[in-house]
Protein backbone atom coordinates (compact mmCIF):
# COMPACT_ATOMS: atom_id res chain seq x y z
CA UNK A 1 0.00 0.00 0.00
CA UNK A 2 1.94 3.14 -1.14
CA UNK A 3 0.17 5.06 0.40
CA UNK A 4 0.22 4.90 4.03
CA UNK A 5 1.01 7.49 6.04
CA UNK A 6 0.84 9.86 3.16
CA UNK A 7 -1.72 12.42 2.04
CA UNK A 8 -4.34 11.37 0.23
CA UNK A 9 -5.43 14.50 -2.54
CA UNK A 10 -6.32 11.69 -5.78
CA UNK A 11 -6.79 8.52 -6.03
CA UNK A 12 -4.18 8.80 -9.13
CA UNK A 13 -1.53 7.40 -6.69
CA UNK A 14 -3.27 4.26 -5.84
CA UNK A 15 -3.46 0.75 -8.07
CA UNK A 16 -6.05 -1.35 -8.04
CA UNK A 17 -4.45 -3.36 -5.21
CA UNK A 18 -4.27 -0.29 -3.03
CA UNK A 19 -7.84 0.18 -3.72
CA UNK A 20 -9.19 -2.67 -2.87
CA UNK A 21 -6.73 -3.09 0.53
CA UNK A 22 -8.69 -0.02 1.40
CA UNK A 23 -12.39 -1.12 0.81
CA UNK A 24 -11.58 -4.48 2.69
CA UNK A 25 -10.29 -2.64 5.59
CA UNK A 26 -13.48 -0.13 5.44
CA UNK A 27 -15.21 -3.50 5.64
CA UNK A 28 -13.73 -4.01 8.82
CA UNK A 29 -14.44 -0.85 10.26
CA UNK A 30 -18.06 -1.47 9.31
CA UNK A 31 -17.95 -4.79 11.42
CA UNK A 32 -16.26 -2.76 14.01
CA UNK A 33 -16.57 1.00 13.76
CA UNK A 34 -15.69 1.92 17.40
CA UNK A 35 -12.18 1.11 18.61
CA UNK A 36 -9.72 3.53 20.56
CA UNK A 37 -7.09 3.59 17.82
CA UNK A 38 -6.92 7.16 17.20
CA UNK A 39 -6.59 7.44 21.38
CA UNK A 40 -4.20 10.96 21.55
CA UNK A 41 -3.99 11.94 18.23
CA UNK A 42 -6.05 15.21 17.03
CA UNK A 43 -7.47 15.64 13.57
CA UNK A 44 -8.45 18.92 12.22
CA UNK A 45 -11.19 19.79 9.49
CA UNK A 46 -10.66 22.75 7.90
CA UNK A 47 -13.51 23.61 5.59
CA UNK A 48 -12.95 26.19 3.29
CA UNK A 49 -16.73 25.73 1.34
CA UNK A 50 -19.83 24.03 2.85
CA UNK A 51 -20.41 20.42 4.09
CA UNK A 52 -22.77 18.41 5.84
CA UNK A 53 -22.35 14.79 5.03
CA UNK A 54 -18.61 15.15 4.31
CA UNK A 55 -17.23 16.75 6.89
CA UNK A 56 -19.74 15.33 9.78
CA UNK A 57 -18.78 11.62 8.37
CA UNK A 58 -14.69 12.37 8.97
CA UNK A 59 -15.53 14.24 12.68
CA UNK A 60 -17.47 11.07 13.46
CA UNK A 61 -15.19 8.42 11.72
CA UNK A 62 -12.19 10.23 14.52
CA UNK A 63 -14.74 10.29 17.32
CA UNK A 64 -15.74 6.85 16.99
CA UNK A 65 -12.41 5.68 17.14
CA UNK A 66 -11.18 7.68 20.06
CA UNK A 67 -9.68 10.73 18.41
CA UNK A 68 -10.48 14.64 18.76
CA UNK A 69 -11.10 17.27 16.75
CA UNK A 70 -10.57 20.48 15.87
CA UNK A 71 -11.01 22.91 12.73
CA UNK A 72 -13.54 25.02 11.45
CA UNK A 73 -16.82 24.91 8.98
CA UNK A 74 -17.07 28.51 8.08
CA UNK A 75 -13.94 30.11 6.63
CA UNK A 76 -15.24 33.46 7.47
CA UNK A 77 -14.39 32.90 11.31
CA UNK A 78 -10.95 32.15 10.36
CA UNK A 79 -8.18 34.45 9.99
CA UNK A 80 -8.11 33.72 6.20
CA UNK A 81 -10.65 36.38 5.89
CA UNK A 82 -8.26 38.42 7.21
CA UNK A 83 -5.73 37.89 4.13
CA UNK A 84 -4.20 34.97 6.25
CA UNK A 85 -2.53 32.78 3.06
CA UNK A 86 -3.35 29.18 2.88
CA UNK A 87 0.01 28.31 3.46
CA UNK A 88 0.09 30.44 6.94
CA UNK A 89 -3.11 28.66 7.89
CA UNK A 90 -1.74 24.82 6.88
CA UNK A 91 1.61 25.90 8.53
CA UNK A 92 -0.18 26.63 11.66
CA UNK A 93 -2.80 24.35 12.02
CA UNK A 94 0.03 21.67 11.51
CA UNK A 95 1.57 22.44 14.61
CA UNK A 96 -1.41 21.24 16.11
CA UNK A 97 -2.99 18.33 14.65
CA UNK A 98 -1.68 15.03 13.67
CA UNK A 99 -3.71 15.36 9.99
CA UNK A 100 -5.66 17.79 8.19
CA UNK A 101 -8.81 17.22 6.27
CA UNK A 102 -9.81 20.28 4.20
CA UNK A 103 -11.80 21.11 1.61
CA UNK A 104 -11.38 23.84 -0.64
CA UNK A 105 -12.75 26.31 -3.22
CA UNK A 106 -9.94 25.95 -5.48
CA UNK A 107 -8.88 23.78 -7.82
CA UNK A 108 -5.01 22.07 -6.67
CA UNK A 109 -5.31 23.60 -2.97
CA UNK A 110 -5.21 20.31 -1.62
CA UNK A 111 -2.25 19.11 -3.40
CA UNK A 112 -0.76 22.78 -2.29
CA UNK A 113 -1.15 22.29 0.82
CA UNK A 114 0.04 18.94 0.68
CA UNK A 115 3.44 20.54 -1.21
CA UNK A 116 3.85 22.71 2.42
CA UNK A 117 2.34 20.73 5.40
CA UNK A 118 4.30 18.61 7.43
CA UNK A 119 1.57 16.17 8.16
CA UNK A 120 -0.37 14.47 5.96
CA UNK A 121 -3.37 16.03 4.60
CA UNK A 122 -6.73 14.46 3.14
CA UNK A 123 -8.81 16.08 0.37
CA UNK A 124 -12.41 16.68 1.15
CA UNK A 125 -13.13 18.06 -2.30
CA UNK A 126 -10.98 21.32 -4.04
CA UNK A 127 -12.90 22.89 -6.23
CA UNK A 128 -14.36 20.87 -9.33
CA UNK A 129 -11.39 18.84 -9.43
CA UNK A 130 -11.26 15.60 -7.29
CA UNK A 131 -13.03 14.15 -3.80
CA UNK A 132 -10.93 10.49 -2.93
CA UNK A 133 -13.02 9.91 -0.10
CA UNK A 134 -16.20 10.50 -1.83
CA UNK A 135 -15.09 7.85 -4.48
CA UNK A 136 -14.03 5.50 -2.24
CA UNK A 137 -17.29 5.06 -0.22
CA UNK A 138 -18.57 5.02 -3.95
CA UNK A 139 -17.09 2.06 -4.92
CA UNK A 140 -17.32 0.86 -1.00
CA UNK A 141 -21.08 1.23 -2.41
CA UNK A 142 -21.08 -0.29 -5.43
CA UNK A 143 -18.92 -3.57 -4.59
CA UNK A 144 -21.14 -4.00 -1.68
CA UNK A 145 -24.56 -4.09 -4.10
CA UNK A 146 -23.52 -5.82 -6.75
CA UNK A 147 -21.10 -8.02 -5.32
CA UNK A 148 -17.85 -6.72 -7.68
CA UNK A 149 -16.19 -4.05 -9.08
CA UNK A 150 -15.62 -5.18 -12.44
CA UNK A 151 -17.47 -4.61 -16.08
CA UNK A 152 -20.26 -2.62 -14.16
CA UNK A 153 -22.26 -0.35 -16.29
CA UNK A 154 -22.31 2.69 -14.64
CA UNK A 155 -24.03 5.78 -15.80
CA UNK A 156 -23.32 9.38 -14.63
CA UNK A 157 -25.96 11.91 -14.71
CA UNK A 158 -26.29 15.74 -13.82
CA UNK A 159 -23.57 17.59 -14.15
CA UNK A 160 -20.88 16.32 -15.21
CA UNK A 161 -18.79 19.62 -16.15
CA UNK A 162 -18.10 20.61 -12.53
CA UNK A 163 -18.90 17.50 -10.42
CA UNK A 164 -15.77 16.47 -9.00
CA UNK A 165 -17.56 13.13 -7.83
CA UNK A 166 -18.00 11.77 -11.17
CA UNK A 167 -13.87 12.80 -12.24
CA UNK A 168 -12.53 11.24 -9.52
CA UNK A 169 -14.54 8.34 -9.79
CA UNK A 170 -13.09 7.74 -13.86
CA UNK A 171 -9.77 8.14 -12.12
CA UNK A 172 -10.77 5.25 -9.52
CA UNK A 173 -12.32 2.77 -12.09
CA UNK A 174 -9.83 2.90 -14.86
CA UNK A 175 -8.57 -0.46 -13.17
CA UNK A 176 -12.17 -1.87 -13.33
CA UNK A 177 -13.10 -2.23 -16.63
CA UNK A 178 -16.11 -0.35 -16.72
CA UNK A 179 -18.94 1.31 -19.11
CA UNK A 180 -19.53 4.41 -18.64
CA UNK A 181 -22.42 6.36 -20.02
CA UNK A 182 -22.65 10.08 -19.58
CA UNK A 183 -25.94 11.31 -19.45
CA UNK A 184 -26.10 15.47 -19.05
CA UNK A 185 -27.32 18.50 -20.65
CA UNK A 186 -24.87 20.42 -23.46
CA UNK A 187 -23.81 22.88 -20.74
CA UNK A 188 -22.83 20.37 -18.61
CA UNK A 189 -20.73 17.57 -20.52
CA UNK A 190 -18.39 15.54 -19.54
CA UNK A 191 -15.39 18.00 -19.79
CA UNK A 192 -12.98 17.01 -23.01
CA UNK A 193 -10.16 16.59 -21.27
CA UNK A 194 -11.88 13.87 -19.21
CA UNK A 195 -13.12 12.25 -21.84
CA UNK A 196 -9.15 11.84 -23.26
CA UNK A 197 -8.42 10.49 -19.91
CA UNK A 198 -10.74 7.80 -20.42
CA UNK A 199 -9.78 7.16 -23.83
CA UNK A 200 -6.29 7.44 -22.73
CA UNK A 201 -6.83 4.68 -20.05
CA UNK A 202 -9.02 2.58 -22.25
CA UNK A 203 -12.39 3.31 -20.53
CA UNK A 204 -15.52 2.77 -22.59
CA UNK A 205 -18.14 5.86 -22.57
CA UNK A 206 -21.40 6.55 -24.31
CA UNK A 207 -22.85 10.03 -24.31
CA UNK A 208 -26.65 10.63 -24.06
CA UNK A 209 -28.73 13.52 -23.79
CA UNK A 210 -31.82 12.41 -22.59
CA UNK A 211 -32.53 10.65 -19.60
CA UNK A 212 -35.48 8.38 -20.03
CA UNK A 213 -36.58 4.92 -19.26
CA UNK A 214 -35.29 3.75 -21.84
CA UNK A 215 -32.05 5.17 -21.67
CA UNK A 216 -31.15 3.34 -18.56
CA UNK A 217 -32.65 -0.04 -18.72
CA UNK A 218 -29.13 -1.68 -19.02
CA UNK A 219 -27.77 0.20 -15.98
CA UNK A 220 -26.13 -1.38 -12.75
CA UNK A 221 -25.45 1.96 -11.37
CA UNK A 222 -27.31 5.20 -11.64
CA UNK A 223 -25.04 7.53 -10.38
CA UNK A 224 -27.04 10.75 -9.98
CA UNK A 225 -25.96 14.35 -9.32
CA UNK A 226 -27.47 17.60 -8.85
CA UNK A 227 -26.86 21.03 -10.76
CA UNK A 228 -24.19 23.09 -8.29
CA UNK A 229 -25.73 26.67 -8.41
CA UNK A 230 -22.69 27.75 -6.52
CA UNK A 231 -19.94 26.46 -9.86
CA UNK A 232 -21.86 28.92 -12.08
CA UNK A 233 -20.67 32.62 -12.84
CA UNK A 234 -23.96 33.31 -15.37
CA UNK A 235 -26.85 32.26 -12.60
CA UNK A 236 -29.57 32.51 -16.13
CA UNK A 237 -27.24 29.77 -17.34
CA UNK A 238 -28.40 27.96 -14.04
CA UNK A 239 -31.62 28.76 -14.11
CA UNK A 240 -31.82 27.17 -18.01
CA UNK A 241 -30.26 23.57 -16.84
CA UNK A 242 -31.22 23.21 -13.20
CA UNK A 243 -34.25 20.83 -13.83
CA UNK A 244 -32.97 19.45 -16.90
CA UNK A 245 -32.87 16.10 -15.50
CA UNK A 246 -35.52 14.51 -12.94
CA UNK A 247 -35.65 10.59 -11.98
CA UNK A 248 -38.89 9.66 -11.27
CA UNK A 249 -40.05 6.00 -9.63
CA UNK A 250 -41.82 5.31 -13.02
CA UNK A 251 -38.59 5.48 -15.03
CA UNK A 252 -37.31 2.12 -12.95
CA UNK A 253 -39.99 -0.27 -13.76
CA UNK A 254 -37.79 -1.95 -16.61
CA UNK A 255 -34.48 -1.63 -14.92
CA UNK A 256 -32.25 -3.81 -13.80
CA UNK A 257 -33.37 -5.45 -10.98
CA UNK A 258 -29.80 -5.30 -9.19
CA UNK A 259 -29.65 -1.04 -10.26
CA UNK A 260 -28.68 0.82 -7.83
CA UNK A 261 -29.14 4.58 -7.32
CA UNK A 262 -27.01 6.30 -5.89
CA UNK A 263 -26.20 10.28 -5.18
CA UNK A 264 -23.14 11.82 -3.29
CA UNK A 265 -25.76 14.65 -1.85
CA UNK A 266 -27.20 16.86 -1.63
CA UNK A 267 -30.24 16.41 -3.61
CA UNK A 268 -32.03 19.04 -5.06
CA UNK A 269 -34.91 18.11 -7.39
CA UNK A 270 -32.60 15.59 -9.70
CA UNK A 271 -34.65 12.72 -7.79
CA UNK A 272 -38.43 12.83 -6.92
CA UNK A 273 -39.26 12.11 -3.53
CA UNK A 274 -41.05 8.78 -4.79
CA UNK A 275 -37.37 6.94 -5.57
CA UNK A 276 -36.66 7.37 -1.81
CA UNK A 277 -39.04 4.22 -0.96
CA UNK A 278 -38.10 2.12 -3.99
CA UNK A 279 -35.63 -0.56 -2.62
CA UNK A 280 -32.87 0.46 -5.78
CA UNK A 281 -32.60 3.99 -3.99
CA UNK A 282 -29.72 3.60 -2.38
CA UNK A 283 -28.44 7.19 -1.30
CA UNK A 284 -28.87 7.04 2.25
CA UNK A 285 -27.10 4.10 2.93
CA UNK A 286 -24.08 5.27 0.37
CA UNK A 287 -23.80 8.32 2.99
CA UNK A 288 -23.94 5.78 6.07
CA UNK A 289 -20.66 3.37 3.98
CA UNK A 290 -19.02 7.04 4.24
CA UNK A 291 -18.17 6.65 8.02
CA UNK A 292 -16.19 2.84 7.31
CA UNK A 293 -14.24 4.33 4.42
CA UNK A 294 -13.14 7.40 5.85
CA UNK A 295 -11.94 5.58 9.09
CA UNK A 296 -9.93 3.67 7.18
CA UNK A 297 -8.56 6.60 5.06
CA UNK A 298 -7.58 8.42 8.23
CA UNK A 299 -5.99 5.21 9.68
CA UNK A 300 -4.35 4.51 6.78
CA UNK A 301 -3.10 8.66 6.25
CA UNK A 302 -1.19 8.09 9.88
CA UNK A 303 0.11 4.94 9.45
CA UNK A 304 -2.29 2.95 11.91
CA UNK A 305 -3.25 0.38 9.96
Amino acid sequence: MDQTGRSLISLEGLNREDIIWLLDQAALFEAQPNRKILDGKIVATLFFEPSTRTRLSFETAVNRLGGRVIGFSDAATTSSSKGETLKDTIMMVSNYADLIIMRHYLEGAARYASEVSPVPIINAGDGANQHPSQTMLDLYSMRKTQGRLDNLNIYLVGDLKYGRTVHSMLVAMRFFNPTFHFISPKELQMPEEWKKYCMDNGIKFIEHSVLDEETIADADILYMTRVQRERFSDLAEYERVKDSFILTNSMLDNTRPNLRIMHPLPRVHEISQDVDDNPKAYYFQQAKNGLYVREALICNALNLL
